[in-house]
């Protein structure tokens, strides 16, 4: 995510509903196992994501209903127990009526964004979820966010840390990646966009239901729809499909513009492969939305932006939304603690676009950047691999500006260090050895002194584990 965001606060709203037994309902029966815990480890997100389960997949049925912005669907999740267990949780807003395991109607309970399903099954045994559900997005918040994005002729589910629990239940956590197809229901005259590749658009009456599915399995808050009515261009470049999308919101002119940069993606993913190593996705594209989102979006396969021109800073953010397919798409963080290797990453390799495009070098950027902010500034108070250490409100202290630029930094006095060469084998083996894992920043250290053959420990600690500024020295990048 580009830092440029525009939150929307909102009171929380809480969901509490347990619901009566009814006949044909499996009741869950007193079980040794225990129930997954409601959160799958990460201090800063303590709810999110859920023990116990490992999900495989979802599939999405999802309709939206413009002059109501009500959503309604069912979303089936195939997941395996990864221990012996009584239950299961799922992050989800929207209210919900119905939940069936293997076909069996089962009893549930929601309280806030925890979906609690009783289900008594095995280690290893793996099963079909079904969640019934309709409700009003836009009605919802959860850790300060109000992350719905709609009006009465365009919505899209983009945002970040948490996306998916307004539209579809979810394990929402890095840590559990899975296959996405979502099917998505609006009137006929509308189109639908979404990750990887559209296999389906039905009509009937004055219905249109368009699936889009993706190739490779992605972390929850990546998956994304929209629909609207857009200016759609595609084609093949380098073997590769690739499909862009504008929004007829916009003016004329400004459609125009926002074409012109979207039809640049291609080009630009052909330059980062070429410092990177191959894309880890078979699609690439992106939206530009009509809608005022304050920020722009990787997700996975097709990132989202707001309108921006087509002016040179608009193209170094489609740098850094296509360099996040590399590092935080396909190589996700494994706490959001980590998320500076996503964001320093992909403002290292905006930079880098500027560098080999006739502008200011990376270290040029590194000493400006250095020089210009003195050793009092808040903006080096804060530790980088750690931005949210008393655990509280952490959606905005991880997408702080230090994070990005610090991150940014930190790279660019790291390639001063240990060299060029030593620095491309770094972010080449970095994005290939855990290409559709998870990576953290300790797992990062490790391999850039297993690469370079260096004691790196007091480098790191300057930059990355610090709450002052870095001292101005060649161990450090600097000197």
């Amino acid at each position: 995510m580009l830092s440029r965001r525009l939150a929307a606060f909102a009171a929380s709203a809480v969901l509490s509903t347990a619901l009566a037994v009814p006949p044909d309902v499996v009741a869950a029966a007193t079980f040794d196992a225990p129930r997954g815990s409601v959160g799958i480890g990460d201090p800063y997100f303590p709810l999110d994501g859920n023990g116990g389960i490992d999900v495989r997949s979802y599939d999405i049925h999802d309709r939206y209903r413009f002059a109501e912005g009500r959503l309604s669907g069912w979303t089936a999740v195939r997941l395996t127990a990864t221990a012996a267990i009584s239950g299961f949780n799922l992050d989800f807003l929207l209210p919900v009526s119905r939940v069936e395991v293997d076909g069996r109607r089962v009893t549930f309970d929601q309280r806030h964004h925890e979906l609690s399903v009783d289900a008594h099954l095995a280690a290893g045994e793996t099963v079909r979820a079904v969640v019934r559900y309709s409700g009003f997005p836009g009605r919802y918040s959860y850790e300060g966010e109000s992350n719905w994005l709609a009006d009465r002729h365009e919505v899209v589910a983009m945002n970040q840390p948490h996306m998916a629990p307004w539209w579809f239940p979810a394990n929402d956590h890095p840590l559990d990646k899975a296959r996405m197809r979502v099917s998505i229901t609006v009137p006929r005259e509308m189109q639908v966009i979404g990750n990887g590749r559209r296999v389906d658009r039905t009509v009937r009456r004055g219905l249109a239901t368009t699936t889009w599915a993706a190739d490779e399995p992605m972390v929850p808050y990546l998956a994304f729809f929209a629909a609207g009515s857009y200016e759609v261009a595609k084609g093949t470049a380098q073997g590769r499909p690739w499909l862009v999308a504008v929004s007829r919101g916009l003016g004329t002119a400004a459609q125009r513009e926002a074409m012109g940069l979207m039809m640049q993606t291609p080009a630009l993913l052909h330059w980062l492969e070429g410092v990177i190593g191959p894309y880890p996705f078979r699609q690439v594209g992106g939206l530009t939305t009509s809608l005022p989102v304050g920020f722009a979006l990787e997700n996975q396969t097709r990132p989202t932006y707001p309108f921006m021109g087509d002016g040179p800073g608009a193209v170094r953010t489609v740098v850094h939304e296509l360099a996040h397919q590399w590092y935080g798409d396909s190589v996700a963080i494994a706490g959001w603690k980590d998320i500076w290797l996503n964001e320093g990453w992909a403002t290292y390799f905006e930079n880098l676009y500027v560098e080999t495009h006739g502008g200011a070098t990376t270290d040029d950027r590194l000493r400006e950047q250095y020089a210009g902010i003195p050793a009092d500034d808040a903006f080096w108070d804060h530790e980088v691999a750690d931005p949210c250490p008393d655990h509280d409100r952490c959606v905005g202290p991880i997408f702080a500006d230090f994070v990005y630029e610090r991150g940014g930094m930190a790279l660019a006095a790291l390639r001063n260090r240990i060299g060029d060469s030593a620095f491309t084998t770094l972010l080449r083996r970095w994005a290939a050895d855990r290409e559709g894992g998870n990576g953290s920043t300790e797992q990062f250290e490790a391999l850039a002194e297993d690469v370079s053959g260096e004691d790196l420990g007091p480098f790191f600690d300057a930059w990355l584990h610090s709450t002052t500024k870095p001292a101005d020295t060649a161990a450090n990048g600097l000197g």
